[in-house]
This record gives C-alpha cells, structure tokens and sequence, in this order.
C-alpha cells in the first residue's frame, strides 16, 4: 500500500460489525492502524442504528450475528446507499451461500480466520471504490459543482480558481461532508510532512472563503471545519 493510500486512509472511518468481542476487539485494534476510526457494533440491528446515525466510509460486517444478521444488515444498506463500500466477512465456505449474496454489491468476501494481509486487500479495494466514486461532478449547495477528474470549481457554469491547497482542503471536505474535518486530518492531507501552523490554514481558509457565500464553510472551534449542507 503506497503512501497516499494510507494517507487517505487516515481520513476515514469504518462500521464493524461483530458479535464475538475477542474477534471484534482484535480487529478493530488492527484497523485502527489505518483508519481515522473504528465504530464497533455487536449486532446487525445496533450496526444499522450506527450506520444511520454517523455515516461510515466503509463497513465491514461480519455474517452471522444476533437481532439482525450481516446480510440483512447490507440489504437494508444497500436500499438507500449504492456507493459505500461493503466488506462481507464469514466463516462459511460453501460456494451456494456465498453466490446467494452477489447481488449485494459487495467489495470482497473474507474468510475467517482474518489475517493482516486480507484486511490490507480489503481497505485498498475500498479505498479504489471511494476513489471512483469521488471522481465525479458533485453537486453543491447555492449552484456550486466540483469536478474531482478536472479539478474544477463552477458555480452556475463560471469557473472558480482554485489553487493547489485550496484543491486538497475543499477536496477533503466534499468527501467528508457528513463530518468535521480535523485539524490533524489537513495536516497528514495537505501539508503531509511539511509543518502546518495555525496561520498558515487560517490563511487558507480565509482565502478560500472569499470564493463562496457566508457560512459555506462552517468551523467548530478547536477541532476542525465542514461543509454547511443547510445553506442555499
């Protein structure tokens, strides 16, 4: 996995959901070396509830659990969300099983016992989805649209100039406009082994601003800034 990969990695969060504690303990461990977080849940229905509520980048589910099983759980997820990626884990091995959850648009299947080197496989195989997903027009609040294949900003069909910083701090916030960007996730993004200083995103900030309406770019102060979805 190259540097940028776990560079993007450190911005998201991942959803696992696992009955067995020793197994979800020592999973979650490993994952929380790559990931901004882990969101634990012992059961289907306590995974759905979370899903809803803090809109994961990625969930990994393990098959059989109680309330609600694995795949129920990505049915219901998948009803309103075609995009997240999804990783399956299971203990079963019988071909008919598996093939019955295809249709469920899953990123991979991983076998129990879970080794280190399928939890690498699976992130960057998610990781590649959220890329592909991203590298699309999205559209934003008050007529703005972003390009991530050009890079370009438009509001109502006229071009917005952004610079190379400018990019990767808007960038990182159309990705997680569900959430606050931290202040630590600008500095692994953006200025990556070079120190950031308080004035130096504050001057970013400020200028990047001034290409938007009031409030467009929200901040919590001392932890970090978003996108404000309610404006219009």
């Amino acid at each position: 996995m190259d540097k940028f990969s776990l560079q993007k990695l450190k911005t998201l969060t991942i959803l696992y959901a696992e009955d067995e504690d020793g197994i979800r303990k020592k999973i979650s461990d490993s994952l929380r070396y790559y990931v901004k977080d882990v969101i634990e849940a012992q059961d289907g229905q306590i995974a759905l509830r979370l899903y809803k509520e803090l809109k994961p980048d990625i969930v990994f589910t393990d098959i059989k659990m109680p309330k609600k099983d694995g795949i129920e759980l990505v049915k219901e997820i998948r009803k309103e969300d075609k995009q997240t990626p999804i990783v399956m884990i299971t203990a079963h091995t019988d071909e008919e099983y598996l093939l019955s959850v295809v249709d469920l648009h899953l990123e991979q299947y991983i076998i129990k016992p879970i080794n280190l080197k399928d939890l690498k496989n699976s992130l960057q195989k998610c990781l590649d989805v959220i890329s592909n997903n991203h590298s699309v027009s999205k559209e934003l609040p008050c007529g703005y649209g972003y390009n991530f294949d050009t890079k370009i900003l438009t509001c109502r069909d006229k071009i917005i100039k952004l610079n190379k910083k400018e990019i990767a701090f808007f960038e990182l916030l159309i990705q997680n406009r569900h959430r606050v960007v931290t202040y630590a996730e600008f500095q692994n993004y953006i200025w990556q082994d070079d120190f950031m200083s308080d004035d130096a995103l504050k001057s970013l900030v400020r200028n990047i601003r001034k290409k938007f309406p009031k409030e467009y770019i929200k901040n919590l102060s001392g932890v970090g800034y978003r996108l404000n979805d309610k404006i219009s």
